[in-house]
């Protein structure tokens, strides 16, 4: 169990609810402070060339094993499967993040990066993320996945090795969710960076909402009429459009 907002979020307190109601045997490994951005980075704090960790009891589950890790969460799930726990964790379970994680933007998600890290060692991984305004008000609805988790956990113990699974749902009461839908990535995330400032010596990077409507069909224009959504993703893979050996067959091609 992993996220990007830290070991302190609300979300990643929901999420090990759910897991550990679920009857999985739950380790929390989460980064000591935010690390929302981090995408699959495997940077961390380290003193004397070790990475900073340190064991932590979470609040409302006294009994699961926690710790803080000073690293982004790519790098604890390498960890993780990599030799620090044991036995090796045969899940990885994201989130619940602070805000939706939908369109081709993904790729910049900490949330998202831990499952596609576990996803190159051929281990299952779901994110799941919270449809949060980017200037919200008022309480969160961190149970709004509780009555899809159980579903979506089985559907994702049922598919190969590997299978990344990104869950998105509407930060609003359940009673208020439409169906679960399967939706394909809107070409833009929720969220866009923007320079705010430059100045001598540096520049401000700020974040403002997308303006235009998702694409129909898509992750981002389904979450936004209601509906919890459901995408299945690929790690890093090579790609098979024939672009390459193509070129390479050209007698024009550059010779080094």
């Amino acid at each position: 169990m992993t996220n990007d907002d830290g070991i302190d979020s609300p979300g990643l307190a929901a999420l090990t609810r759910l897991a550990v109601t679920a009857g999985l045997d739950v380790v929390v490994a989460a980064p000591a402070t935010q690390s929302s951005g981090a995408s699959a980075s495997i940077t961390a704090v380290r003193e004397e060339g070790r990475t900073v960790v340190q064991r932590r009891e979470l609040p409302d589950q006294p009994d699961v094993p926690a710790w803080a890790v000073q690293a982004q969460p790519g790098h604890i799930v390498v960890a993780a499967l990599s030799g620090w726990m044991d036995p090796a964790p045969d899940l990885v379970l994201s989130g619940i993040n602070h805000g939706a994680n939908v369109g081709r933007a993904v790729l910049h998600s900490g949330t998202v990066g831990a499952i596609l890290t576990a996803a190159v060692h051929d281990v299952r991984g779901l994110a799941v993320s919270l449809d949060v305004a980017l200037h919200p008000t008022g309480e969160r609805n961190w149970d709004a996945a509780d009555d899809l988790f159980p579903h979506v956990l089985q559907l994702l113990l049922d598919s190969p090795a590997g299978t990344s699974l990104s869950l998105n749902v509407p930060d609003r009461p359940r009673t208020e969710h439409r169906e679960l839908r399967h939706a394909r990535l809107a070409e833009f995330g929720a969220v866009q960076a923007r320079v705010d400032d430059i100045a001598d010596g540096g520049l401000r990077l700020g974040e403002i909402e997308v303006g235009a409507e998702p694409e129909e069909g898509t992750d981002g224009a389904l979450l936004a009429a209601g509906h919890p959504t459901l995408t299945a993703l690929r790690s890093v893979t090579e790609d098979e459009s024939g672009l390459v050996p193509e070129w390479l067959a050209r007698s024009d091609r550059v010779q080094v």
